[in-house]
């Protein structure tokens, strides 16, 4: 996974509605078809470091009679800092693609 994809891919979830970590994992397995796969060992830090800049909040919740989990949900600076990551990406994307596939001579 390319630097600094793994935090856009959290918020892009996190868009959608609160999740714990490991259906914020499962959603983005699924929807790439399962070509991304988001261990815990890089999940629970990206969160936690998004939690010390603001990007998400985070709550325990009661799952079961003696289970809790932490459910994470986006802030407004976590949404604009979406639109950020987003923005680059294209505009990284974008770049890659005109290297790799020149225009062709005319």
């Amino acid at each position: 996974m390319p630097p600094g994809a793994l935090h856009l891919l959290i918020l892009r979830t996190l868009a959608f509605e609160p999740l714990h970590g490991y259906a914020i994992a499962q959603r983005i397995k699924i929807a790439s078809g399962g070509v991304l796969n988001v261990e815990e060992g890089s999940l629970y830090p990206a969160l936690q470091r998004m939690l010390m800049k603001g990007w998400v909040e985070a709550d325990w919740v009661q799952v079961g009679a003696k289970r809790r989990t932490r459910v994470y949900r986006l802030t407004p600076d976590g949404q604009r800092r979406l639109a950020v990551e987003l923005e680059t990406f294209q505009r990284t994307t974008n770049a890659i693609l005109r290297v790799i596939q020149p225009a062709e001579a005319s």
